[in-house]
């Protein structure tokens, strides 16, 4: 008799124990609830995440945090998806009212993707001429053509630009270059994308107001001096690929929020199921 009494008492004991856990971790529960709906999602999180740390054995509560934490991430990517929304608004606003200053060139028979060149350096204007040539394509990616016409090769693969200080940047070997002739002149051409161009295309946008001396390395070295144009174009083509660039990089993280929410969604139905 004693002992089923004592029996009794342990259960009492373990059963309020358990109602006491699940209490204290009930009142995490409503915390996270509440951050939530002020917005405070990161705080929500902790709340719930304490909750397993403190009271593993809440079983419900760590249940109905699980759910509670979809709800969180759904929350939270909805609102990421709202901000990104309204700032490409702003970034297409301002391409539109910048990308008029460029001409698209985009030979839509076998050119997914056009590139955007100033007016001053499309190729009909430049004829005969050494000379670096900026672009940027339709998403924001930009480079620079480093462009030699002379009677004899030089077989170029690199250039040099130098400011009147001294400091200079260099291109890397070009990744992509070509030679070809034309009733007797010898035209070479090698092209460099951003961030890998060696910081040529920033170090011309940072002097672009300096007299910059450019050298074509090859077999044969060339010098020449960036008109005011070309530096003018450099630094609108940069310009401009940042606005592109920007824009292609908001609807990726735009693309990314739409995935993360319909995955949120498709477990919020099975658990309703």
């Amino acid at each position: 008799m004693q002992k089923s009494a004592l029996l009794i008492a342990g259960l009492c004991c373990l059963l309020a124990a358990c109602e006491d856990v699940e209490q204290k971790a009930g009142e995490k529960l409503l915390l996270a609830r509440q951050a939530l709906e002020a917005g405070r999602y990161d705080e929500a999180k902790t709340q719930i995440d304490s909750i397993k740390i403190l009271y593993p054995k809440a079983f419900e509560a760590r249940r109905a945090g699980i759910y509670l934490m979809q709800d969180i991430e759904l929350a939270e990517q909805q609102k990421t998806l709202a901000w990104l929304d309204s700032l490409l608004q702003v970034r297409q606003q301002e391409l539109d009212g910048f990308k008029d200053r460029f001409v698209l060139e985009k030979d839509t028979a076998y050119q997914q993707i056009g590139h955007y060149l100033a007016p001053s350096q499309v190729i009909e204007k430049n004829l005969h001429r050494s000379y670096l040539r900026f672009q940027a394509d339709e998403r924001g990616v930009m480079s620079l053509t480093s462009i030699y016409c002379g009677a004899r090769n030089i077989h170029h693969t690199a250039v040099k630009v130098t400011a009147p200080d001294g400091t200079f940047a260099q291109t890397p070997v070009s990744k992509d270059s070509y030679e070809t002739s034309d009733l007797g002149e010898q035209i070479e051409k090698a092209d460099y994308k951003l961030g890998e161009d060696g910081d040529v295309i920033p170090f011309i946008n940072q002097h672009k107001d300096q007299a910059l001396r450019v050298t074509y390395l090859g077999d044969r070295t060339y010098s020449t001096t960036m008109t005011r144009a070309d530096k003018q174009a450099a630094a609108e083509v940069y310009r401009l690929s940042q606005l592109l660039s920007s824009i292609t990089q908001i609807k990726e993280d735009m693309d990314e929020a739409n995935r993360k929410i319909n995955f949120v969604r498709e477990n919020m139905k099975k658990r309703k199921e």
